[in-house]
């Protein structure tokens, strides 16, 4: 990719991080401007705790993913003097990272030279690093689910993904221990950007717009069945959406050999997408019912205790 092109990508990548920011100021200050009929103290507390909120949840993590080291994990002979000192910074950040098999972390300081290392981290890679990086890009896209589902408001829910998705890609290169080089790191923004649109106009999508007439007349019985279900809907497109942005993150860091060209990735990442769907709302399924059942296993032992103690002062 020539120059220009990578400039253009910062600048598009640079462009929506703007937009975004503008759309997240209006949001906030119509927000804020309700809150200063109820009390001027109250509008002001809320500005406080956004600011907080954007430090933490999105200022913080792209200083993080900036600020790492950059490193090619692909196998190459033509390495050049930087490449190489970064391959010892990225094993010392990996080792940190993540609680590693004892025989990984040999790999990871056992070693006679930069070649070796660099096969090394590939192995580390391929047999530990990259399940973790899947439980996390699960776990992102389950938190998407539930709060998209719940949340029915477009625009919270467009904050919200955009927010859960660069988190997601900061971990992901905090456990890597590096992050893609710029030129793809305004991929994944522009991405993530993209999706978080979607999320916004996936609220204005309606059930008859989606299920033929005789389903909807029969959901329309049910109280509250049509509202729910699209909620659910919109919960399970956001998820899959997120899980793309993680395969494509993944894709980025690993370069994986079969997986180097644009369409190679953009498919691949999709598929191991679908791969991971199932594993997302089977854990969003039994997230829910566990802890009702935690919440009445807890009532039902607090009133066991409390009649004991009455049995006994009885007694």
């Amino acid at each position: 990719m020539n120059k220009k092109a990578k400039k253009l990508w910062y600048l598009i990548a640079i462009c929506c991080l703007i937009l975004f920011v503008i759309i997240l100021v209006a949001c906030v200050m119509d927000i804020g401007e309700k809150l200063r009929k109820i009390n001027q103290i109250v509008e002001y507390v809320f500005y406080g705790l956004v600011v907080i909120l954007v430090f933490f949840g999105i200022i913080n993590p792209i200083r993080i993913i900036v600020t790492s080291p950059t490193f090619n994990s692909e196998i190459n002979d033509n390495a050049n003097r930087k490449q190489r000192k970064a391959y010892r910074l990225v094993a010392k950040n990996i080792i940190k990272a993540n609680d590693l098999e004892e025989e990984n972390v040999k790999l990871l300081t056992n070693y006679k030279s930069y070649d070796e290392l660099q096969l090394n981290l590939q192995l580390v890679f391929e047999k530990e690093i990259r399940n973790k990086l899947n439980k996390i890009i699960i776990r992102k896209a389950k938190t998407v689910l539930i709060s998209t589902a719940i949340c029915q408001n477009a625009r919270v829910d467009m904050i919200t993904v955009f927010s859960v998705d660069i988190n997601m890609v900061k971990e992901l290169v905090v456990k890597c221990g590096f992050r893609p080089n710029m030129r793809n790191l305004s991929k994944l923004l522009v991405k993530i950007f993209g999706t978080a649109l979607i999320a916004e106009g996936l609220q204005s999508i309606s059930m008859d717009d989606i299920l033929p007439n005789s389903a909807t007349t029969a959901l329309s019985e049910i109280p509250f069945a049509k509202t729910v279900l699209s909620s659910v809907t919109q919960g399970l497109a956001n998820a899959l959406l997120t899980l793309r942005i993680g395969c494509v993150a993944r894709k980025y860091l690993f370069k994986d050999g079969n997986c180097i060209t644009r369409e190679d990735i953009r498919r691949q990442a999709f598929k191991d997408a679908l791969i991971l769907y199932p594993q997302v709302i089977a854990g969003t399924l039994t997230f829910v019912p566990k802890k009702i059942v935690n919440l009445f296993t807890r009532k039902k032992d607090k009133e066991n205790t409390n009649n004991s103690n009455l049995i006994e002062q009885n007694v």
